[in-house]
């Protein structure tokens, strides 16, 4: 069986990092990592980390020599990967336990290098199992294809259903930015001529305004997303600016789910 890379970065989550775990060690494919890299958390996230670890070979949780954010943090547990594929997690978010078992048998049936699947939402405040999780009809439908061109004007790949074939195109690394750093990865790939391929089956709960999480308010991504268009994609104004205008557009419609 394809062996998994699960990169998941950590900062003060102690609250939801257990479900996060326990998500990913309880899929139907087995054969998986879990790299953590804790971000000099203060709240005790890097001790349930190494609790993990004992019961579970399987955790391979690090501490990052300093403070860098979460770019930083999935590099460092990207550049540790060994699996057939790499995939994404964050520490508040949880796949549905036959998330990784389909996607590799959507990824392989498609020859897709990179691949993503539809989501649930769910309230901030939900203290649930992924395993008991019902699903509910806040769900960020996942387009079945999807080009450079496209992804251009907005992003459609949802950062904890992404996964990478690492035999075709090697350790990719994200760009070390505040955020948007999933986006920029994206785009990096398609760049080169690879496609994405969506699943249209929810496979992921995406926790929602969570209060302090580096995703729980998009317009605050403006900048971020600007700095992309230009400074990385090279892109002139107004194809900025149009692409702009389609990354603003996606996080009000997504955030009325």
């Amino acid at each position: 069986m394809p062996l998994v890379s699960v990169v998941m970065p950590v900062y003060n989550s102690a609250a939801t990092l257990g479900a996060a775990v326990r998500s990913v060690l309880s899929q139907t494919h087995s054969d998986l990592e879990l790299l953590v890299t804790d971000d000099k958390s203060s709240d005790g996230s890097l001790d349930l980390l190494m609790e993990f670890a004992r019961q579970d070979e399987r955790v391979k949780p690090e501490s990052a020599p300093e403070q860098g954010g979460a770019g930083r943090a999935r590099n460092l547990a990207i550049g540790r990967a060994r699996g057939d594929y790499v995939a994404f997690l964050d520490s508040d978010d949880m796949w549905l336990p036959e998330k990784t078992e389909r996607q590799i048998e959507f990824a392989a049936a498609g020859d897709a290098p990179l691949t993503f699947t539809s989501y649930y939402k769910m309230d901030a405040d939900y203290d649930g199992e992924s395993a008991d999780f019902v699903p509910n009809g806040r769900v960020v439908r996942a387009r079945e294809h999807v080009d450079y061109r496209a992804m251009l004007v907005r992003d459609y790949i949802g950062a904890l259903t992404a996964m990478y074939d690492r035999n075709v195109l090697g350790s990719r690394l994200m760009p070390e930015m505040r955020k948007r750093q999933d986006y920029a990865l994206w785009l990096s790939i398609m760049r080169e001529g690879a496609d994405a391929r969506g699943l249209t089956e929810p496979l992921a709960v995406y926790r929602s305004h969570q209060a302090g999480s580096l995703s729980s308010n998009k317009l605050s991504l403006v900048p971020y997303n600007w700095d992309l268009y230009r400074r990385h994609e090279r892109l002139s104004v107004p194809r900025s600016t149009r692409a702009l205008a389609g990354a603003v557009w996606q996080s009000l419609r997504n955030s009325r789910i």
